[in-house]
């Protein structure tokens, strides 16, 4: 009885508190304009000043349809059907502000929004919304000197096979043909591949503005395929059944080399740095320790932290970079900063304020770490 008693009152009060918190929601202001991911000619999805999305589709057959996209803990949004065979719907809430996946629900079966551009993400293409965002003139595309982002195929012995990777190099590289340039090895996060940060993360934009602004050093940026999506949802151990060793070798022993005999690099570990978010800051944070002579500087995106203890020689190791969304876990952030510091590494932490886990918190922690990039 007292089980059941507890039971019932916790649902009161979370039932209670969704109707306040929807409640409290400010009226929706009537400013929608079409998402600038849509396809070309495409009206929906739309958003509006305060960050609601709206959903517009066409399934005169269907007899339901819900968007993965909504609010934390309600499923997503449910869209109604009209009289013309058309389902339209208003996320409950603002969503966050900058990038998301999202996909439909149609009777049961999984598809994309044909009205917007699809991006690689949960292991599989899906559609992709962007939610205007106060600060976003650092990513936008501007009239400034642009690098380029260019595919390479290298060969990797270790897995009998030719690997994908992106490399950009900043403007000015074509022409300054006797000039070295440090990298930063930039990596993805689960379920989403080398396209992640150009495409959803805006690197080579964020970049691009920088050095026109003069904020921060020119440097390459090479992304590959960190072989994250051999671990499937569900899989016993979860991520913790993920073997480095396999994707250690594929970048210290094959791609680096490449990349060092193929751009004109500064091939020693101070000008060497290596950063991810998520998933791709659980691989850096194992490398960089694996392979302390490799790397100068170390950045973890809400991908977990480091400690003193883990770290053998203090001395090789030019800058730690730590961040985190504010709704994720920022103060063990900010406290493994504060280790850092009184251990005697250079250790920065950033927490990006108002977001969670996505991609508007990695394009600012790219925003924040570059300029301490190869200062040392």
């Amino acid at each position: 009885m007292k089980t059941k008693f507890l039971a019932t009152l916790f649902a009161a009060a979370l039932t209670s508190g969704i109707a306040l918190a929807q409640a409290n929601q400010p009226a929706v202001v009537e400013d929608f304009k079409p998402s600038v991911l849509n396809q070309p000619g495409q009206e929906y999805p739309q958003v509006n000043s305060q960050g609601y999305a709206r959903f517009r589709i066409e399934a005169p057959q269907a007899d339901s349809v819900r968007v993965s996209l909504g609010l934390g803990g309600r499923g997503g949004t449910l869209l109604t059907k009209s009289a013309d065979g058309f389902f339209t719907g208003t996320t409950a809430g603002p969503m966050d502000e900058g990038f998301h996946y999202y996909h439909l629900t149609v009777d049961g079966g999984k598809f994309n929004d044909p009205g917007t551009l699809n991006y690689y993400g949960s292991t599989r293409w899906e559609s992709g919304i962007e939610i205007p965002a106060q600060d976003q003139d650092f990513y936008a595309l501007k009239n400034v000197p642009h690098g380029h982002v260019q595919q390479v195929l290298f060969p990797s012995k270790s897995t009998n096979t030719s690997r994908r990777a992106y490399v950009y190099t900043p403007p000015g590289y074509e022409k300054n043909t006797k000039t070295k340039y440090p990298v930063l090895y930039l990596q993805h996060g689960w379920g989403e591949d080398e396209t992640a940060w150009s495409n959803q993360g805006r690197a080579n934009l964020i970049m691009d503005n920088m050095i026109a602004e003069g904020k921060t050093k020119p440097f390459i940026i090479v992304m590959t395929y960190g072989m994250t999506n051999d671990i499937k949802p569900g899989a016993p151990g979860g991520l913790k059944s993920f073997k480095i060793e396999p994707f250690q070798t594929v970048l210290v022993d094959e791609l680096i080399p490449y990349i060092d005999a193929n751009f004109r690099t500064l091939a020693n570990p101070s000008n060497r740095a290596m950063a991810g978010l998520s998933m791709g800051g659980f691989e850096t944070h194992a490398i960089t320790l694996n392979k302390p002579d490799v790397f100068g500087y170390y950045g973890l995106m809400s991908g977990g932290v480091y400690t003193p203890e883990e770290i053998k020689d203090k001395s090789k190791v030019k800058l730690i970079f730590l961040s985190s969304g504010s709704k994720e876990n920022p103060d063990r952030v900010k406290k493994a900063a504060a280790d850092l510091k009184a251990a005697g590494f250079n250790a920065v932490s950033y927490v990006s304020e108002g977001t969670a886990h996505e991609f508007q918190t990695w394009r600012r922690s790219l925003r924040e770490l570059a300029p301490l990039l190869f200062r040392n």
